[in-house]
């Protein structure tokens, strides 16, 4: 009956949609008040319907209720709770579901704290979000329906993918996922202003909160994909620049420049045209990530790999929504105009760069997630881009970028003279030229890459450090001090990111080049020397878990006699599901990790076994929980939040408004 209920009221949250996306939009231009005013309410029902739906979905698999198709497919009585729960969203139906939800709640949210928006932009804001609903409701309710029964429910379900029993990655789609949809409020505020005709410092100060929302979580979901990638999948990487890995990189990297173009909006009525196109861009590259990992087209261990013509309804989606508000930003950029200037040495010359430095990297990795695809429909070749390509086309753009950021973030709006700007930046530039050449001193006669990429690490967090000391102004040491504590949030939030971003840096050239890894065939009882370690494979059992069976090993890892780690890798194998799993053992360090793998028996005796010492390998998760954390501390700041309902009436820029 509650799967009843909940299928239900996803029907009739599709209903509210369709009134969501008419009502207000018709309201807006007809200037009906009672109509906008159905927004609000429409929203509210719509989160609320979808909420319930949900919840009577995540009721069936908790109950191991098998005449749901879903649930058989994606479950089974023996999983742990914390997987039954997760298996929810474990699958395309159930995570389009989760989508729809935050969809509807992202609307929500926009109606219950927008009412220092203008009625008619607001009416048309959610009007937009409407519509967005309507197009995901649809797919979800006519070509992947969560809710259907089977006919004859079978004693037991097939298990969820074993990949996906795993803390890291049952929280992982959530925050995806907030990221990708969250982008869609930006969409909707740029389209609103397009058809309104409207873009000035106030529509810059909205948008911006619903950006950052977006960006944090896409950050930790991204951090949170890596590091389940590390210590899941027994490889020992981080990141392969696999096609669904770019699916999420690329909407990261437009948003980062959003939040950046956002700030000239509001502070200099500059970058209009720009940054309505970055908003478009950003929501357009979630809906490109969504078809990648939903179409089937492209391979990849993270796909959900469903059949084409379910892609085919995601790409309608996206043509429509992208083709549509990019003719309309045709039709209106012109009206656009910027009513700030600016020399090219400015704040506003930096944060261009900036801009033009993160929209080509997205390009690039764009460029290389689609072209096997398009070289395969246009030529028949089918062709690899690997992280050859990846690492040689993008790590420049962004080297330049960690190179420019300190400087721009502390130059003068409007113009500035160079040389003065960057005097207190000399000491941080010093302390980084250090770094680099304490790294290069230590590791003379290997590869240049380590020592440039930490010093540019350095380089940013000292320059963060720089920004927040300069911004305390003149004064005696105590008297500064006090001045930072009272610093505005959003201040200290973009120095916390920056930095966050530098300590990634650092983790990942360290990591990159200083690496140790052994592989060889070992037998119970051998000890070997791997970076001055002494590695002892002690035994190997077998030992049965919940819904698996594991081939566990013991391994000790000493130094100068004295034991560092006891470590236990395994080798799972899930019999329901019919699948082998990896699980790497680590030994978590500040400045290493010792990473162990067990691999399969050998003919002649002893086992695969596979050893990294990797240097420095936390920093990079981090930095991305600091990073995250900088977007956290601005959003806590209410000039950022909640600034455009306190605006100071303007005349309007652009045309005129209806």
């Amino acid at each position: 009956m509650i799967v009843e209920l909940g299928h239900f009221a996803l029907i009739l949250a599709f209903v509210v949609a369709i009134a969501q996306s008419v009502v207000p939009m018709v309201g807006a231009s007809r200037g009906w008040r009672g109509w906008m005013a159905v927004a609000e309410p429409a929203a509210s029902a719509q989160v609320l319907l979808l909420a319930f739906s949900f919840a009577a979905l995540t009721y069936a698999f908790v109950t191991s209720d098998f005449s749901l198709r879903l649930v058989t497919l994606n479950s089974h009585t023996d999983k742990p709770m914390l997987y039954k729960v997760t298996g929810v969203w474990g699958n395309h139906e159930g995570s389009m579901l989760l989508w729809c939800l935050i969809l509807a709640l992202f609307g929500a949210l926009g109606a219950w704290f927008g009412g220092g928006l203008p009625e008619r932009l607001r009416a048309r804001v959610l009007a937009v979000q409407g519509s967005i609903g309507v197009a995901f409701l649809a797919f979800l309710i006519f070509t992947s329906n969560p809710f259907l029964r089977l006919e004859v429910p079978p004693f037991n379900g097939q298990d969820l993918n074993p990949l996906l029993q795993d803390p890291g990655l049952a929280f992982h789609p959530p925050f995806l996922y907030i990221g990708y949809v969250g982008l869609s409020m930006a969409f909707s505020f740029a389209v609103a202003a397009l058809i309104e005709g409207r873009v000035d410092a106030a529509w810059g100060r909205w948008v911006r909160p619903w950006t950052l929302l977006a960006w944090l979580n896409l950050t930790i979901g991204i951090a949170l994909g890596s590091w389940w990638a590390y210590y899941e999948l027994g490889w020992g990487g981080f990141w392969f620049w696999d096609p669904v890995e770019n699916a999420s990189f690329m909407p990261w990297l437009i948003a980062a420049a959003l939040l950046h173009s956002a700030i000239v909006v509001e502070k200099r009525e500059a970058l209009k045209a720009w940054t309505i196109l970055l908003a478009i861009l950003a929501f357009g590259f979630s809906l490109i990530g969504a078809f990648i990992v939903r179409s089937g087209v492209l391979t990849s261990v993270h796909a959900f790999a469903n059949d084409p013509e379910r892609g085919v309804y995601l790409l309608a989606i996206t043509g429509v929504f992208m083709g549509s508000a990019l003719v309309l930003f045709a039709l209106r950029s012109g009206a656009m105009e910027a009513t700030g200037v600016f020399q090219p040495v400015s704040r506003e010359g930096a944060l261009v760069a900036n801009n033009i430095l993160l929209a080509v990297s997205c390009f690039v990795v764009f460029v290389g997630t689609m072209w096997p695809l398009i070289a395969e429909m246009l030529w028949g070749q089918k062709l690899s881009v690997g992280p050859p390509f990846f690492n040689a086309a993008f790590t420049p753009f962004f080297i330049a970028l960690a190179a420019i950021l300190p400087f721009g973030a502390i130059l003068p709006w409007k113009r500035a003279k160079l040389a003065r700007a960057v005097r207190p930046l000399w000491g941080a530039l010093v302390l980084a030229a250090a770094v680099g050449a304490l790294i290069y001193a230590l590791t003379s006669g290997r590869s240049a890459f380590a020592p440039i990429a930490i010093a540019l690490g350095a380089w940013l967090v000292f320059g963060a450090a720089a920004e927040l000391w300069t911004r305390a102004g003149r004064g005696e040491f105590a008297s500064k001090l006090r001045r930072l504590g009272s610093l505005p949030r959003a201040d200290w939030g973009k120095a916390v990111a920056h930095a966050g971003m530098g300590i990634t840096f650092i983790g990942v050239a360290a990591l990159v080049a200083y690496q140790v890894e052994d592989i060889r065939v070992a037998r119970e009882g051998e000890t070997y020397e791997v970076a001055g370690y002494d590695v002892t494979l002690v035994g190997v059992e077998r030992v049965e878990g919940p819904n698996y069976i594991s081939t566990m090993a013991e391994i000790t890892l000493d130094r100068d006699g004295t034991e560092v780690a006891r470590l236990f890798p395994e080798k799972r194998v899930y019999p329901v599901a019919g699948m082998p799993t990896t699980e790497a053992a680590i030994e978590n360090g500040v400045f290493r990790d010792l990473y162990v793998v067990i691999g399969d028996p050998q003919q002649g005796g002893g086992w695969a076994v596979r050893t990294f010492i990797k240097p420095y390998a936390n920093w990079i998760w981090a930095g991305c929980i600091i990073m995250a954390l900088g977007g956290v501390l601005s959003l806590t700041d209410r000039r950022v939040r909640v600034a455009g309902s306190a605006r100071k009436p303007r005349a309007p820029s652009g045309v005129p408004a209806e």
